[in-house]
């Protein structure tokens, strides 16, 4: 069964900067997409940002030049660099990883912005 172990997430200032780790297991085969969603309170959750494979990207326009999507297939694990974060950005953040036509999900990580 596959798991999913997000990492990273915390209280920090408007301008500073979080990491966040995703780390799956249970898996034999490298994971099609891994990705990254963020739900704020009253809100639908949302794509922040996708990588395939192949190292394909993308992004939601509201973090575009701020945040940054990486992958290490040997590891099963996703990273996301967020700088210059913003109130705005303060959510749960969640890993998700696509194999073939199976979706799982984490369990999500606090991230949390003063101004």
């Amino acid at each position: 069964q596959v798991q999913l172990v997000e990492s990273g997430g915390g209280l920090v200032r408007a301008g500073e900067s979080l990491r966040l780790s995703c780390a799956a297991s249970g898996s034999r085969f490298s994971f099609n997409a891994m990705g990254w969603y963020r739900q704020a309170p009253g809100k639908q959750r949302e794509l922040v940002a996708r990588i395939t494979g192949g190292g394909s990207t993308n992004y939601a326009d509201s973090v575009k030049g701020r945040f940054t999507i990486s992958r290490d297939n040997a590891k099963n694990t996703v990273y996301l660099q967020m700088d210059s974060l913003k109130p705005d950005d303060t959510a749960v953040y969640y890993c998700k990883a696509e194999l073939f036509s199976t979706t799982t999900w984490g369990q999500g990580t606090q991230v949390t912005v003063s101004s």
